[in-house]
């Protein structure tokens, strides 16, 4: 299970349609307890691919958002980005590049703009997906 506030989750979507037409991307920070991943940071950064079908992240951001984690005691939970035309579900690019089987992937759909979808995902060794459980609170 992924936590998140609705704070977060505003600060995502509001990042994302401000990237359209071209796909936005971050990185998400936090702790496990119990069990359940807690958000505790939402780190918007730049997609420098500016396009609308696939993104690569900053590596100067990604290294600094990594630094701030480490530097408030948090770990990486995993990363999100949109889907402008398409739904919130791993494409096969996605799967192919998910290097990462520990951490999550969330997606946002803004195919319909008034109604946007966001799910996170574990996507393993085997590229197998498993939708996870995410709570906005």
């Amino acid at each position: 299970m992924l936590v998140m506030t609705k704070a977060d989750y505003e600060k995502i979507l509001e990042h994302c349609k401000k990237g359209l037409p071209n796909e936005s991307c971050g990185l998400i920070g936090g702790v496990v307890e119990d069990g359940k991943r807690y958000i505790k940071k939402v780190y918007l950064l730049t997609n420098i691919d500016a396009s609308n079908e696939h993104f690569s992240m900053d590596p100067k951001e990604q290294l600094a958002a990594v630094k701030d984690m480490r530097a408030n005691g948090y770990q990486l939970l995993g990363n999100f980005h949109s889907h402008p035309e398409s739904p919130s579900r791993p494409s096969e690019e996605d799967k192919r590049l998910a290097y990462d089987s520990k951490v999550n992937y969330l997606i946002l759909s803004l195919m319909d703009l008034e109604n946007p979808v966001l799910n996170a995902f574990h996507i393993d060794e085997e590229k197998n997906v498993t939708k996870e459980e995410l709570v906005i609170e």
